[in-house]
């Protein structure tokens, strides 16, 4: 501990930090009586039994470090607080500088030096100490610090203060409101994004239904269109992110989901971890009905827990794989076997250190970690757990010390599905004859529902804001208005507020919502309550078809 840079008093310091057995705990009554004077000599025994008792109370450690002569004792708390036994403790500076963190070493005692340099006559500090049972302490330490005639240091008395849950709870907080910062953000960009995506989708499949193309440029606006489904998944998980519920069991192809995830776990591990994929080869694909986000939630938390087993590095292997497992079949793991059937396997697979048996038998407890609090819950592999169980599928887990983890997957095999898309040319749209406002900020999706609307025979009138439908609207007060489409999230008036005046005006008038956002994510006084329609962005022509004739025949 470097006390000693360029002052006599450093010197002495770091050899010795103790007291001169002289003084009593008295001394630290007449600091906080009277911190402007110097510590007296005497005190009345009725004073120093009020201090022990005050002490107590608290259950603070008093720390007294006779500057001139480099002692330090423990008046109060060293077995309370610390664990540590009175006999345990010497005169010097040595027990104090080996319970002292070694990373904080060096920072506290250049702020030690820096407070008596400057003539002050209070010091305070946080750091680590190390308890007797190995377990480190974070305290708050407030001192008040004598000085001679000439200003130099004498001695320094300072209460430790036991802040290591506040800590934590500070730090949890952090991160909560770190993590709803980072929500807010999904949500946002995912709705904007969709109405991109809506765009896309749209304009699309007008261009493949419309102009009847046939061929490679077919091809290639399938291929646009194709693209732009894949990334309305990924705002989905955006927003399914930000308002923290499960999104809708879907059949999907394994590998495909193993390969999206592939490019992300690079950047996520880091350069000294290689990943391996080891895919089935079956031909007809292996799919399993599953949400896809919350099944690539839990590969990236397996992910992650074998990263932190792998500090110097290592390799992660994710495969999958189809087997067939018999009736009772017996599992060496412990764990639960599945029932006889065929299952697709996730397998995560790394070369860490791998765990002990009690670990595993723990694995899956909730609120069980083998991280410090600050860098888990406990709560990742259980929920992990109920998620895949709810799917109707097991965990199991092979660890040995030294030898690295096996996880394993197992999930119900599902016959593929039905073909995703089909050209909109091979599908007839629903189609009608009444009248529909659409009032939609967003130049591209206005245009674009328009369109669609008006070839399917529906007579349109649109709006760009909630003043422009008013107007509109009283403009034409003779001619009906049979449904409303409405963006929900507008600036100045929002969808829900017109579509509330205008069923005032027209109460016959049916009301489809469409929004960005997911329905349950949006502000309260939006929300979609029950009779109402609701169609999220992005949407293709038959979404929209299919809604507005929903809402006009209902």
């Amino acid at each position: 501990m470097g006390l000693a840079t360029g002052n006599q008093t450093y010197k002495r310091v770091a050899q010795s930090l103790g007291h001169d057995g002289k003084a009593g705990p008295h001394d630290y009554t007449a600091i906080h009586h009277d911190q402007d004077r110097a510590l007296p000599e005497n005190c009345s025994s009725r004073s120093e039994d009020y201090l022990q008792i005050l002490a107590r109370a608290t259950n603070d450690a008093i720390r007294d470090w006779d500057v001139i002569s480099g002692t330090l004792t423990w008046p109060q708390g060293l077995e309370s607080l610390l664990g540590y036994a009175r006999a345990a403790q010497d005169s010097g500076l040595e027990f104090w500088q080996k319970l002292l963190h070694s990373a904080d070493r060096a920072r506290v005692a250049a702020n030690i030096q820096d407070t008596f340099a400057s003539g002050a006559e209070r010091w305070s500090g946080e750091y680590r100490l190390r308890r007797a049972d190995g377990e480190y302490l974070l305290v708050l330490e407030r001192a008040f610090i004598t000085r001679d005639a000439t200003g130099r240091p004498t001695r320094l008395v300072g209460s430790l203060m036991d802040i290591t849950a506040r800590k934590q709870l500070q730090d949890q907080l952090c991160r909560s409101q770190k993590m709803e910062a980072f929500g807010q953000l999904a949500a946002g960009v995912a709705h904007d994004f969709n109405n991109f995506l809506t765009t896309i989708l749209g304009y699309s499949d007008l261009v493949l239904c419309e102009s009847g193309l046939k061929g490679t440029i077919a091809s290639h606006v399938a291929e646009i269109r194709s693209a732009a489904g894949r990334a309305s998944a990924l705002t989905g998980q955006l927003l399914a992110f930000s308002r923290r519920q499960a999104l809708e069991p879907h059949v999907i192809e394994v590998n495909s989901l193993v390969q999206n995830m592939e490019r992300s776990l690079l950047r996520l591990l880091g350069e000294n971890i290689t990943v391996v994929c080891h895919l089935h080869r079956e031909k007809s694909g292996a799919h399993i009905k599953v949400d896809a986000g919350q099944l690539t939630q839990i590969i990236l938390n397996l992910s992650v827990n074998s990263r932190d087993a792998m500090q110097g590095g290592g390799r992660l292997t994710l495969e999958t794989a189809v087997v067939s497992l018999p009736d009772n079949e017996e599992d060496s793991s412990g764990m639960e076997a599945p029932p006889a059937g065929e299952y697709v396997v996730i397998r995560v697979v790394d070369t860490g250190m791998g765990m002990s048996d009690e670990v595993k038998a723990h694995l899956f407890e909730p609120f069980f970690t083998t991280k410090s609090e600050a860098s888990g819950s406990g709560l990742g592999l259980a929920t992990s757990y109920g998620i895949v169980r709810q799917s109707g599928g097991r965990i199991r887990v092979q660890s040995k010390i030294g030898q690295g983890t096996n996880v394993e997957i197992f999930l119900p095999r599902f016959p593929a599905p039905a073909s995703r898309y089909k050209r909109p040319a091979d599908r007839k749209l629903p189609v009608g004859t009444e009248s529909i406002l659409v009032l939609e900020d967003d130049i591209s999706v206005r245009h674009m529902s328009v369109r669609i609307l008006r070839s399917l025979g529906y007579q349109v009138i649109e709006a760009a804001n909630g003043d422009d439908a008013q107007r509109l609207f009283s403009a034409n007060a003779k001619q009906k208005i049979d449904l409303l489409l409405t963006d929900m999230v507008m600036p100045q008036m929002s969808g829900r507020f017109f579509a509330d005046w205008l069923r005032k005006e027209s109460p016959e008038t049916k009301v489809v919502f469409v929004s960005g956002y997911l329905s349950e994510s949006l502000h309260p006084g939006d929300r979609v309550e029950n009779g109402m329609f609701f169609l999220p962005k992005p949407f293709d022509p038959e979404q929209l078809a299919k809604t507005v004739r929903q809402a006009l025949d209902s």
